[in-house]
């Protein structure tokens, strides 16, 4: 990515080396990506991160502003291009606050573990990224690059923009009781894929991709999808189970936002087939 003259997001919260307290109780997280090695799959993650801790809480106020490290610097730049493209496109747009954490974190939806991923809480309009994360984006999920970074970040952002648009509160109710292959959930997460690539879109408007950035984006989504994720974890996979989409349909759904550039070809819920 050409992030240089890219004004860096001030809308960043630096919790790394700050403790947490324990207890919790989540309600409106969105869960991006679950760590399958941990052995448990989607539907769990938030009784997962339910369970009370014993750490305790570091009375510092948090940082905010753009970091001063490299990986901080440029996840606030690619927040700062999410707010200028989403500014643009969605009047009501108010830019959420990304929160840098180590291990876990106390949010508004109760406190979560690194081990979740990268999620975003829409009680508190927030979203949550352990840095740790990038490096198993490389080591484990197999796929490296600045742009597949950045599609994980505008996910998140793809699921604020569901906040702002009423979507994501019409709908959180519903996800338990619609799981599956063309349930509610993974029709959520498919549209914050197309959100990204919507995003994505809009940064090559403005001179911010590189050559073989969108490979690394596919290749991020096709990493992460439930089918790649239950084989991997359990050896087989279970279309009823799943709360985020094919690795098919993921890449499928971000190339799709990617070529238009416009959040109406986003209505993944409208769509007969995903």
């Amino acid at each position: 990515m050409q992030l240089g003259d890219q004004q860096a997001s001030g809308n960043v919260e630096d919790r790394r080396g700050m403790g947490v307290g324990g207890g919790l109780g989540v309600g409106g997280v969105v869960v991006a990506v679950i760590a399958y090695f941990l052995g448990f799959d989607p539907g769990t993650a938030i009784n997962v991160a339910q369970q009370v801790t014993n750490g305790r809480a570091d009375s510092r106020p948090a940082p905010k502003g753009a970091p001063s490290d490299e990986t901080g610097q440029f996840v606030a730049k690619v927040l700062g291009s999410t707010e200028a493209v989403w500014g643009k496109l969605l009047a009501q747009y108010r830019p959420p606050t990304l929160v840098l954490y180590n291990a876990q974190v106390r949010s508004a939806c109760g406190t979560a573990q690194s081990a979740m991923g990268p999620f975003y809480c829409g009680n508190d309009e927030k979203l949550y990224l352990d840095l740790s994360f990038f490096r198993e984006l490389q080591s484990r999920f197999k796929s490296p690059g600045d742009f597949a970074q950045a599609y994980v970040i505008a996910h998140e952002v793809g699921h604020h923009v569901q906040k702002l648009t009423g979507t994501l509160d019409k709908l959180e109710g519903a996800r338990g009781s619609s799981a599956g292959a063309s349930g509610t959930s993974v029709r959520m997460e498919l549209q914050a894929d197309c959100y990204a690539g919507v995003w994505g879109h809009q940064a090559g408007v403005m001179n911010q991709l590189s050559a073989g950035d969108l490979e690394e984006a596919l290749a991020a989504a096709t990493a992460i999808g439930d089918d790649r994720l239950q084989k991997q974890s359990q050896g087989r996979v279970v279309p009823d189970s799943f709360t985020h989409g094919s690795s098919e349909q993921r890449s499928r759904w971000f190339k799709r936002g990617m070529d238009s550039g416009n959040p109406k070809d986003c209505d993944t819920f409208s769509a007969r087939s995903l």
